[in-house]
């Protein structure tokens, strides 16, 4: 019988490293993809900061502000308060990462994980985030004095979650959240701007259906835009927005003075809502400024930080008649 080579183990064992350091190069990677994309260190993606000016912030992706986005536009087009804004942030942080996903336990799915077994929709409806949302906010009216409820357990009465207290620890970033993209906060949510690859609509009509889809059908009732998505159960009015279109701008007024809608909010808080909304949608719709009272946005100028307006463009009109300005890239 021949003796074993010796030169075999040789060959198994250098075979061997090279595997793992191919798995670790491949760990690494995969890492580094991970966190590009869901807003890691180093992502570029969106962030707000607090307007109390003690520090605290939250950054997320792209994604994540677009959802974030519509949550609080159908919150408060139904005429919800900001709390109930701040509960339903705080349920779609901690149930999906205020991501649309399309799986979770069982059968339940989107950013609120819903089930379509228990009574929530059909699957595309309960992946519509402005139905999703919808519905949490029809279940949450139901909620006796939820707004006086710790967070966690009006959120609880809605979700029926095995995990009741998890909610309570994404409040404070949902706070943030909702004071900006409700318009109680101005200037605080900012983003790089970064266009997503996607085949979506974008340009100056795609702006104005996604403001109907997200803040009501009555919304921007003089463009004639259609709907996107599923009808959400039962919508309170919303105050009426109109725009109008020249080029690659999108106008929205917002009059100035001392009219108040349902939840209380003047037209100052509304017509910041409006203008962080549509920071929040830059990256989907392709937007590349956004204007508002004296303050102007720009997509991946200078760290996209709101800054004082200058004199082309978006200096004087905004300044008197209150209106967002939306320029996009196409």
């Amino acid at each position: 019988m021949p003796e074993p080579s010796p030169i075999r183990p040789k060959r198994r064992g250098r075979l061997l490293r090279v595997g793992a350091a191919l798995l670790v190069l491949c760990g690494v990677a995969a890492y580094l993809v991970v966190q590009y994309i869901t807003g890691g260190a180093g992502a570029r993606g969106c962030k707000v900061v607090s307007a109390t000016g003690d520090g605290a912030s939250y950054e997320f992706t792209p994604e994540q502000a677009v959802n974030a986005a519509t949550i609080a536009a159908v919150g408060t087009g139904r005429g919800m308060p900001g709390r109930a804004v701040t509960i339903a942030l705080a349920t779609a942080i901690q149930e999906s990462g205020l991501s649309n996903i399309e799986h979770g336990d069982r059968d339940s799915l989107g950013l609120f994980q819903q089930r379509p077994s228990m009574g929530w929709g059909t699957e595309r409806q309960i992946m519509d985030p402005a139905y999703a949302a919808g519905m949490f906010y029809a279940h949450l009216a139901r909620v006796p004095d939820y707004t006086k409820l710790p967070l966690t357990v009006a959120a609880q009465r809605v979700q029926r979650s095995g995990y009741p207290e998890a909610y309570a620890k994404h409040e404070p970033d949902a706070t943030l959240l909702a004071a900006a993209l409700t318009g109680q906060a101005a200037a605080t949510l900012t983003c790089d701007g970064r266009s997503e690859h996607s085949t979506g609509a974008t340009g100056p009509d795609a702006v104005r259906a996604a403001l109907v889809r997200d803040f009501g059908r009555d919304a921007l009732q003089e463009t004639g835009a259609e709907v996107g998505g599923t009808e959400v159960p039962s919508p309170s009015p919303s105050p009426s927005v109109t725009a109008t279109a020249h080029g690659r701008t999108v106008t929205v007024p917002v009059p100035e003075g001392g009219r108040k809608d349902s939840t209380g909010r003047g037209e100052r808080q509304r017509g910041w809502q409006l203008a962080h909304w549509a920071v929040a949608n830059s990256s989907a719709l392709h937007i590349q400024r956004v204007a508002y009272a004296g303050r102007e946005w720009t997509a991946g100028n200078g760290g996209s930080q709101w800054r004082p307006a200058g004199s082309e463009g978006a200096g004087g009109a905004e300044r008197s008649v209150g209106a967002v300005r939306i320029v996009t890239g196409q």
